[in-house]
Formats: C-alpha cells, sequence, structure tokens
C-alpha cells in the first residue's frame, strides 16, 4: 500500500456515524452542555424555548382553515411545520429542556455528576420558560389572534382548551410518546454530519409526535398561555368575528395549563431520558463504566 504524502489533505469521512459513535457523540455532548456556564445554559435555553414557539405559531397558522382536508393530513402537515422549532434548536445550537433529556448518557457514564445534570437541566428549563412565554406576549401584541377575521385565534383557542382539558393518566403517557420521538430525533442528528442529514432525520419524528397528538412541554409553554391570552385580554371585535365569547373556552384556565406543563414535563423527562437515552446508554456504552 503507498503511504499518503506527508502534506496531503485529511480525508472526511462523509457518511452518518454508526449507533455506537452517535452514543459516544451523545455522551460527548452532554458532558460539555453540563460544562456551560449559568448564564450560557439559560440564554440558550431562551433562545430553544422561542424556537420552539416559532414552531407552533407556524403549526397554528397551517392548521387554521384545515378543517375541510381529512384529520390525519392536516395533523401530519402541522407536524412538518412544527418541525421548524426542532430544526431552529439543532441546527441554530439552542438548549432545549426535552432533546437534553438525553445527558441522561454521560450521566450514567460518569462523565458528569447526578448534581451537574440536575443543574444543566434546571436552568435549561427555566430559559425555555422565557423564551416560550416571551415569544407568546409578542405574537399576542402583534395580534396575529386577529388574521383571517380572528380564525386563527380562533385555532390558538381550540389547540389550548383541548390541551387543558387532558386527563392527567392520558397527558402522562401521551408525553411519554412525544418526548421518545423528540429524543430519537435529537439522537439521530448527532450522527449525521451535515446541515440537511440534520434536517432530514428531524423532520419525520417530529411530525409525527405533532400528527398523533403527542405533548410537549416546551411548546405547550407557548400554546397554552397564548390560548390564555387570547381569553383574557382579545378585545369584543374577536369575539364577534368569530361569533363565540370567552365562556366558550371554560376548560382553559391559569390552573389547569399549570397541570397540563407540569405533567407534560414528567412525562417527557420519562419517556427521553429512560426510554430513548437510557437504553442507548445500556446497549452501548456501559461497558465502558
Amino acid at each position: 500500500m503507498t503511504a499518503a504524502p506527508p502534506n496531503a489533505p485529511e480525508t472526511r469521512r462523509i457518511e452518518a456515524l454508526l449507533p455506537p459513535e452517535t452514543a459516544l457523540a451523545c455522551e460527548a455532548a452532554g458532558a460539555a452542555k453540563a460544562g456551560r456556564d449559568e448564564i450560557a445554559l439559560l440564554v440558550l435555553g431562551l433562545l430553544a424555548g422561542a424556537f420552539i414557539a416559532l414552531g407552533a405559531v407556524f403549526m397554528t397558522v397551517v392548521l387554521t382553515g384545515a378543517g375541510e382536508l381529512p384529520w390525519g393530513v392536516a395533523r401530519l402537515l402541522a407536524g412538518i411545520a412544527f418541525s421548524l422549532g426542532l430544526i431552529l434548536v439543532i441546527v441554530g445550537g439552542a438548549e432545549l429542556f426535552t432533546g437534553d433529556s438525553l445527558m441522561i448518557v454521560a450521566c450514567a457514564s460518569r462523565r458528569i455528576t447526578v448534581g451537574a445534570l440536575l443543574r444543566a437541566w434546571s436552568l435549561v428549563y427555566i430559559g425555555n420558560i422565557g423564551g416560550a412565554v416571551g415569544t407568546t406576549a409578542l405574537v399576542f401584541l402583534a395580534g396575529q389572534h386577529g388574521f383571517a377575521d380572528g380564525a386563527v385565534g380562533k385555532m390558538a383557542l381550540t389547540i389550548a382548551s383541548s390541551k387543558a382539558a387532558l386527563p392527567t393518566v392520558q397527558l402522562f403517557f401521551l408525553a411519554v410518546l412525544c418526548n421518545v420521538l423528540v429524543c430519537l430525533a435529537v439522537w439521530m442528528s448527532f450522527g449525521a454530519r451535515s446541515i440537511a442529514d440534520k434536517v432530514m432525520v428531524i423532520v419525520p419524528p417530529v411530525a409525527a409526535f405533532v400528527a398523533a397528538g403527542f405533548e410537549h412541554s416546551i411548546a405547550n409553554m407557548y400554546l397554552l398561555p397564548y390560548g390564555l391570552a387570547i381569553k383574557a385580554w382579545a378585545g369584543p371585535e374577536f369575539w364577534t368575528a368569530i361569533g363565540q365569547n370567552a365562556a366558550t373556552y371554560s376548560a382553559l384556565t391559569t390552573t389547569s395549563a399549570l397541570h397540563n406543563i407540569i405533567v407534560a414535563t414528567l412525562g417527557n423527562l420519562v419517556g427521553g431520558s429512560l426510554m430513548v437515552g437510557a437504553i442507548y446508554w445500556f446497549v452501548y456504552l456501559r461497558r465502558r463504566t
């Protein structure tokens, strides 16, 4: 075999990482996230909350007026639109609590401590809340709920009200299933080599969880407050345009919104950390510890 010249350029590997290599990449990413300072985690969490909220804005618009389509087709289109949020998070380099459930891999490998894991999760979660709620305020002040003669706001109220009415047990398992798919999307993105590859592996799982009606806690930090804001502060012209009043959405309250977000958070954490991260660690990395 002829040796390469000393100054020959390194050959770049362009194919995706194999699953064992993806596990190592996930472990290294978890360790790097835990090593970030508090301000960085908060700001990156803020960005991710805003990005997911923007995906939810896009989803709401796509669903508006889609009633004539078959239910599944409308949900699929909504899911593809919502994928924008996770694409922005992964490609744009932000920190999302649900995706960061995979940091359990680094913890199980003893690359980070439990304390470091909880610190990162807490800071990112707080940042996600700020980004999602801040985007809620901006979208409401922009008056988007009045678009299409109030149809956009009516759809936002319908989405929020249906989420607020979910019973605890059903909500929990919908959230577990949601973050299994979200974390599989994030997991596959670790193995992707290019931006196009990352987008291609993100869209199908995210579109699937939205189409299936699963529950994402960070998305709900936008969808539920936005519905509450419309219910509380939309002007009389809005209610006249849609032919309803605030009493129509009696299930949508601050208490029911908080219930949804808390239960969905717990379900997301179980689905992502135990049903994806822990399983992949057990298969590919447990013999290294």
